[in-house]
């Protein structure tokens, strides 16, 4: 797991072929808005969100992202555990977010 700042995230993503985003966020959440392209697994929903995570490509490179950061974070963790080997925090979530990512 890394720890990315609002640019390197936006920036890696970007330039990234094999990314996959990840939302974390509740629905009502989301009904905030989003980044385009995500897919949302809410993390608050407990071992149906590791059933979700095990339906995933292990291959691919996930960009995780939640409102601040803090679950964001805790779901990387989650992923590595079980074998994910690249994902990447959004530092300062959503609720900070500037990037404008083109599909």
């Amino acid at each position: 797991m890394a720890d990315l700042s609002q640019e390197e995230w936006a920036s890696r993503l970007k330039d990234d072929n094999n990314s996959f985003i990840l939302d974390v966020r509740t629905e009502e959440e989301i009904e905030e808005g989003y980044i385009p392209g995500s897919k949302n697994i809410d993390i608050y929903k407990g071992q149906e969100f590791i059933e979700e995570l095990e339906k995933l490509d292990k291959s691919k490179n996930y960009y995780v992202y939640c409102r601040s950061g803090n679950r964001s974070g805790q779901a990387c963790a989650i992923m590595n555990s079980i074998g994910f080997e690249n994902t990447y925090n959004l530092q300062g979530g959503f609720m900070n977010w500037e990037g404008d990512i083109e599909e």
